[in-house]
């Protein structure tokens, strides 16, 4: 049988490089990489039109997408975790400002369904009691999954998020680093709350997966499984995980990270209904770990 070539998308992350760069390979197919930069360039294609065979993707954009019936099937293999409370700032020129504070003010975010975005607004109504309804969303961008309805309020189309925050446009925003001076962390200090948060939860956030297209799981689950498996291999090839483990490989490694980020999307109505974590995989990924 002829070796299929699969058209894939994954960021430049360490304990993919060896896949990337050819060095580890698979009997079954070839891996023909397209580089998009920033990654999640990519998920607009590939919620949309499938336009890959295998991807990247921010879980709450595959969390949408399985709510609004696309044909991707998800991996239990993480590209991308982080703790996130380093990605909110805003503008102490205008007055001091906490976690706590938010409600009533005007909080920028590239698209109200980021997954950093989605992660860092459960934080802050499940650990610090914020109501987000009272905030007045400012976004820039379009979702990825297009049936999604966005009522938060448009930046003008020339504005940048870090510039309006300068401005006074804004009184925080999600999702963003900055090295200016004039910013500071909206959590005062974002390494000591993140360790204080996995502490108490022990879940390291997940921000991006590996999705495949239904028509690739369906018509030939030896390949998803082998995705899968070579991917694994190159993270074992990169060495000892970080502790906590920042990529968690497999169903149960990712289990409650998972039933916390559909917990969160549920609660801010960017899905319908609660998943359980089995529901997320189909008949092969649902065995991997």
């Amino acid at each position: 049988m002829d070796r299929l070539k699969l058209k894939a998308v994954l960021g430049s992350h360490p304990h993919v490089q060896a896949v990337k760069a050819g060095e580890l390979r698979s009997d079954l197919f070839d891996l023909d990489f397209v580089e998009y930069t920033p990654t999640n360039t990519a998920f607009k294609p590939m919620v949309r039109d499938q336009a890959f065979d295998v991807c990247e993707m921010a879980i709450v954009t595959y969390l949408m997408a399985k709510a609004h019936g696309k044909p991707l099937v998800l991996l239990p293999a993480t590209m991308l975790g982080r703790f996130q409370h380093a990605y909110a700032l805003y503008n102490p020129a205008r007055g001091t400002l906490g976690p706590s504070d938010l409600e009533g003010k005007r909080v920028g975010i590239r698209s109200f369904t980021t997954t950093t975005g989605a992660w860092i607004r459960g934080i802050l109504a499940n650990d610090y009691g914020v109501n987000l309804d009272k905030i007045r969303w400012v976004t820039f961008e379009d979702p990825h999954v297009a049936e999604y309805v966005d009522t938060t309020e448009r930046a003008p189309k020339d504005r940048k998020i870090l510039q309006m925050l300068l401005d006074g446009e804004l009184d925080a925003v999600l999702g963003e680093t900055s090295n200016d001076p004039k910013l500071k962390p909206l959590f005062p200090d974002p390494a000591a709350e993140a360790a204080k948060w996995y502490a108490r939860r022990r879940i390291v956030p997940v921000n991006h997966l590996v999705v495949v297209t239904e028509q690739l799981a369906k018509a030939r689950p030896e390949m998803v499984a082998g995705i899968y498996d070579l991917l694994k291999r190159n993270k074992d090839l990169a060495g000892p995980a970080a502790s906590p483990d920042l990529v968690p490989f497999g169903i149960e490694a990712n289990r409650m990270p998972l039933e916390l980020i559909v917990d969160y999307a549920f609660q801010q109505a960017l899905i319908p209904r609660r998943y359980a974590v089995e529901e997320l995989f189909d008949a092969t990924t649902r065995g991997l770990n």
